[in-house]
């Protein structure tokens, strides 16, 4: 049995975060680097991963910052190698990057929709294929996926696509843990609600900021804590999932909403 302090102790453990230079991803990114993991920080914008690494290599930190495009399987294939090469395995799969364009259905494009598909929920079935052959050698790991409370009941009016890649995660997170439990592998989400991110305060797709915070102030309504979530209490909630905390959890989904969906 392990003593408390080192159930979440994560040295020795090199950890992979997609969209993880910025708001909830930097939130994981965070909190695994600072129990110890190596964290490659996979993100499409090179120029905020890149200040993400300097920030976290500062607290003396192991963090390297790769430029990925999750809908591009080349570059899920390289992010995967790219792990292994650098740290020598690859133990914890966080797969954070997603997208979220407000837009009616009545003014969608099927290229529109195919395109949050692609990003949110197709590049977690190639980062599961490709990071569970490397964990299968390795004896196990564990992958976590953050999908929304929209996974569960629609938010608004203008996210039909978005809530259909988060309804398809979480039925693959099952689905996935089912077949890797074999192999030691655990597969996990977390569900945020509303989060402060550099996303939600600068306005979505089709809405302007002034409209997003107007959304934002009806929704905050709603949340029996009556406030936002920060990026942190994702992280943390990652950080047991991560952990030997959550030894005995598959196919799991924590919901943390500030309450929300109790409304």
């Amino acid at each position: 049995m392990l003593a408390h302090k080192d159930l979440i102790n994560l040295s020795g453990k090199t950890a992979i975060v997609t969209g993880g230079a910025k708001g909830i991803g930097f939130g994981i990114s965070y909190r695994l680097a600072e129990a110890g993991a190596h964290v490659l920080i996979a993100d499409l914008d090179e120029a905020a991963a890149q200040k993400s690494v300097d920030e976290l290599t500062a607290k003396g930190w192991s963090v390297k910052a790769l430029k990925v495009d999750v809908s591009q399987e080349a570059d899920i294939k390289n992010m995967v190698q790219t792990a292994v090469s650098t740290y020598g395995s690859l133990d914890i799969m966080v797969n954070n990057a997603g997208i979220y364009p407000n837009q009616p259905i009545a003014v969608m494009k099927t290229t529109d929709f195919e395109k949050v598909l692609h990003v949110n929920l197709l590049s977690v079935f190639m980062t599961t294929k490709y990071a569970s052959e490397v964990m299968k050698q390795h004896g196990g790991g564990k992958i976590i996926n953050v999908t929304s409370i929209d996974a569960l009941h629609p938010s608004m009016i203008g996210l039909a696509h978005y809530d259909s890649s988060k309804h398809g995660l979480w039925g693959f997170t099952k689905n996935a843990a089912l077949e890797l439990s074999k192999d030691n592998i655990t597969v996990n989400a977390v569900a945020p609600g509303g989060i402060v991110t550099p996303g939600t305060s600068a306005g979505s797709g089709g809405l302007s900021a002034e409209q997003m915070k107007a959304a934002t102030a009806a929704f905050l309504a709603k949340i029996p804590m009556h406030r936002m979530g920060e990026a942190d209490e994702i992280g943390k909630v990652v950080l047991f999932l991560a952990s030997d905390m959550a030894s005995y959890m598959t196919g799991s989904q924590i919901v943390a909403d500030g309450g929300a969906l109790l409304s």
